[in-house]
């Protein structure tokens, strides 16, 4: 009897061993061969793994259901306690493949603020392996939904992750820091069709990473002919797709589709593409070759908008296997869609006909290689980005029927010297011209009346400005960064000068505010360091902010004023800013001109309005080295 007692107390003893799975490892060695623990509640992985040997466990595979109690001895098994601090923990390997991660248990972890992050249903929750850089390999479980923010920042130490089929969401910086992440694998439970036209999850990382599809590496790829639509980031990161077949019933690309794709080297658009997402191939810097294919006529070609490929690299486009180095449009074609040579580099002359009315938006963005441009008079309208970051075009002539032109249409042809505006001109858009840094001179037409935001901005070689005497009001960082400017003298009919609209104007030395301002935003004149004179012809004292001319010595600039107004000036924000302030008789005499060497700058009424030219009557001229004179025009 006691025998059977006995052995019936030591398979007891045997069980609880079992039951609480207290692993043995001889002395202080580490726990490599994978170990597995199946769980039949959630939370009580602690109890089923002992303390002296959760820190020796370096692989490790859980089955069954885990909350935060279990995940809070995970984070410690893998370096990291729940408020961040490292442990001992040596976990390299995890695999939660077989687990299901429920609603409940502790809080598993306690960040900088307080903030206290509990698991839910089938999902890697926030920090959920926030700094545990010593996981390499990680496998999630199949019915995972999202993962979450920073769920993996900074666990440097991963190089492989497999992705579950069921995942539609990853959280912002879910992956930061993951520098030797090599590997991420797709399962798909679904058709290979069904899976390229969801969208699928962004993971931001920024290194050469293997993608995988139910373990074959995705280096090409043949698209199914039944698939019309590839989500967004469908292949995003996949720096071995090397080649592309995209089959004909193709019509939508989604955003980030072939984002950072950098080993493809060349790409093949079928005709019925008609939409490009957003960054689908930014980052592409291997793409040598873009080959348009089209069913229809040339002209239909030219007059339909095309898609928006940006890829910053020199690329060479063909047309059904031409490449586009010279085209001679149709005459028959009245408007070029949007983006239709967009990116063609080596398209170096340009013949467009007298037909045409319209360039779209971004028609020859990037053209880089074109020089020069002669545009139809038929021409009203120029759109967006029509001619953006043309850095080879030197010179520009617009037709005389021009009414409009987009934002940005010129932005960064840097080369352009020559402009000329035609009097039609009646809308320039925002950035119109920005960033045109070869250009020295600018005449505006008299049918402008107002300077949008940006157009000119860091317009560098700029170095004299002629605005017409039609214009009331010059908008946000119009003239910002014109480093070349040395002298400005506003037409009479200005009333609003905006925000920054001269900011960093750093070569301007003098200028001249018309009788009728009355409003100068904020810093409109920021960082204009060497300004030593400055005229305002306003009786009626402007309003100002206390930013305007903040960035210059005050000490060593005039304010003239007009006379009889010097306390009011005095007394305002100007003075504020002027220890020298000085009136002036608008229609008088400060100083006469003795040099032959000055030339006339300005000329202005008694009245102190802009004159254009000489005008019957007395006439007030200023000259370059500041100095005034009373003429008398016959």
């Amino acid at each position: 009897m006691k025998q059977i007692i006995k052995r019936g107390s030591f398979l007891t003893l045997m069980f609880m061993l079992l039951g609480c799975l207290s692993l043995y490892a001889a002395d202080n060695a580490l726990i490599t061969k994978q170990i597995t623990i199946k769980l039949e509640k959630a939370g009580t992985l602690p109890d089923r793994i002992a303390s002296s040997e959760k820190y020796k466990i370096t692989n490790l595979k859980i089955i069954g259901e885990i909350n935060g109690t279990d995940l809070l001895m995970i984070r410690d098994m893998a370096g990291r306690n729940y408020t961040g601090n490292s442990t001992d923990g040596k976990l390299s390997v995890l695999d939660l493949s077989e687990a299901k991660i429920v609603k409940g248990g502790d809080c598993y972890y306690n960040d900088n603020y307080n903030n206290n992050y509990y698991t839910s249903n089938d999902v890697i929750g926030d920090c959920a392996f926030y700094d545990c850089s010593g996981l390499k390999s990680l496998t999630l479980p199949a019915g995972i939904t999202s993962i979450g923010y920073k769920a993996f920042w900074n666990c440097s130490g991963l190089t492989s992750l497999t992705l579950p089929a069921s995942i539609t969401s990853i959280g912002s910086r879910a992956f930061d820091g993951c520098i030797r992440l090599k590997e991420v694998r797709f399962c798909i439970n679904d058709n290979l069709d069904t899976y390229l036209t969801k969208d699928h999850p962004y993971i931001d990382v920024d290194c050469g990473i293997k993608y995988y599809i139910n373990d074959k590496e995705i280096t090409s790829i043949e698209i199914p002919s039944s698939v019309t639509t590839l989500g967004d980031c469908v292949f995003q990161g996949c720096s071995g797709l090397t080649s592309l077949t995209l089959p004909a019933g193709i019509t939508k690309i989604g955003d980030k589709a072939f984002w950072d794709c950098r080993g493809l080297t060349n790409l093949t658009l079928s005709a019925g593409i008609t939409e490009i997402g957003d960054g689908a191939f930014w980052g592409c810097s291997g793409l040598k070759e873009v080959r348009f294919c089209i069913n229809d006529n040339l002209d239909t070609y030219l007059t339909k908008g095309h898609p928006y490929i940006i890829a910053d690299c020199g690329i060479k486009y063909y047309i059904n296997d031409k490449e586009i180095t010279s085209i001679k449009i149709p005459s028959n074609v009245t408007t070029l869609g949007d983006c239709v040579f967009q990116g063609c580099r080596g398209l170096t002359s340009l013949t467009l006909p007298a037909g045409i009315t319209k360039i779209g938006d971004y028609a020859f963005s990037d053209c880089r290689g074109l020089t020069s441009l002669t545009l139809p008079a038929g021409i009203t309208e120029i759109g967006d980005d029509a001619f953006r970051r043309c850095s080879g075009l030197t010179s520009l002539t617009l037709p005389a029927g021009i009414t409009k032109i987009g934002d940005y249409a010129f932005s960064d042809c840097r080369r352009l010297t020559s402009l000329t505006l035609p009097a039609s001109i009646t809308e320039i858009g925002s950035r119109a011209f920005s960033g045109c840094r070869g250009l020295t001179s600018l005449t505006l037409p008299a049918s402008i009346t107002e300077i949008g935001s940006f157009v000119f901005e860091d317009c560098s070689g700029l170095t004299s400005l002629n605005l017409p005497a039609g214009i009331t009001k010059i908008g946000w960082n119009a003239f910002s960064g014109c480093s070349g400017l040395t002298s400005l003298n506003l037409p009479a009919g200005i009333t609003e000068i905006c925000d920054a609209a001269f900011s960093g104007c750093s070569g301007l030395t003098s200028l001249t505010l018309p009788a009728g301002i009355t409003s100068i935003g904020r810093a409109a004149f920021y960082g204009c360091s060497v300004l030593t004179s400055i005229y305002v012809y306003a009786e009626k004292v402007p309003k100002i902010y206390s930013d305007v001319f903040v960035g210059f010595d005050a000490k060593k600039c005039t304010l003239y004023v007009p006379m009889g107004t010097y306390d009011d000036y005095w007394l305002s924000v100007f003075g504020d800013y002027f220890e020298n302030i000085v009136e002036f008789d608008a229609t008088g005499i400060d100083k006469t001109t003795t040099s032959n060497d000055v030339e006339e700058v300005a000329r202005y009424s008694v009245k102190g309005q802009r004159l254009s030219a000489p005008t019957k009557g007395l006439n007030i001229v200023k000259y370059s080295d500041g100095s005034v004179k009373k003429v008398a025009v016959q």
